[in-house]
């Protein structure tokens, strides 16, 4: 048992050796190909692909109730700009959002939020502007918390039909039949 013991720990240790050596004699890459800062697209170098801006600027503009608590409970209305995708974006970002004052309290009502993109800097800046103070929904739960209460529900409604799936299988005995027969021989092996 100490001689197999030996001669693995000799084994590991040459195969070890051999693999540092191989490493160090592997020569460093030269400058020649190596890419200059700047050239490479933005993302690229982290293998995503790079973002493609629009080149225009854009310009949407939602409505949102805000309740009690400065959250939004639900879009009122909106003013698209010529891009759907940024108009979506902007969508959800009013739907996700908080409006409070700088001390942290909220007020209840209608808040204009406006969405601008320029393509010079490659920025969205967002205002948000009081329309009118009150609502009927100042005791309503925000959009967000909305959302994740259906998606939990979803989820385990999701859940609760791969259970039920899972229950009505047949179980592998009725799946295979009768078991397979044994060999009546032992089986002979090649000398």
């Amino acid at each position: 048992m100490r001689n197999i013991l030996l001669v693995t720990a000799l084994a590991a240790a040459i195969l070890a050796s051999a693999t540092a050596r191989s490493f160090a004699a592997t020569p460093t890459p030269s400058g020649s190909h190596t890419v200059p800062p700047g050239s490479v697209p933005a993302g690229s170098a982290h293998g995503l692909p790079a973002a493609h801006l629009p080149t225009v600027a854009l310009h949407t503009e939602v409505v949102v109730e805000v309740n009690k608590k400065g959250q939004v409970v639900r879009v009122k209305s909106t003013k698209p700009s010529k891009m759907q995708g940024f108009n979506l974006e902007t969508y959800g970002n009013a739907l996700q959002m908080w409006i409070r004052k700088p001390d942290g309290t909220s007020e209840v009502g209608l808040y204009r939020v406006s969405y601008d993109f320029d393509p010079k800097t490659k920025k969205v800046t967002r205002r948000v502007a009081l329309v009118s103070l009150g609502g009927t929904w100042g005791d309503e739960p925000g959009a967000a918390n909305v959302m994740m209460e259906m998606a939990k529900k979803q989820a385990a409604e999701a859940r609760k039909q791969a259970q039920e799936h899972h229950t009505q299988l047949p179980s592998l005995n009725e799946i295979r039949g009768a078991p397979t027969p044994s060999p009546v021989h032992n089986a002979t092996l090649p000398p």
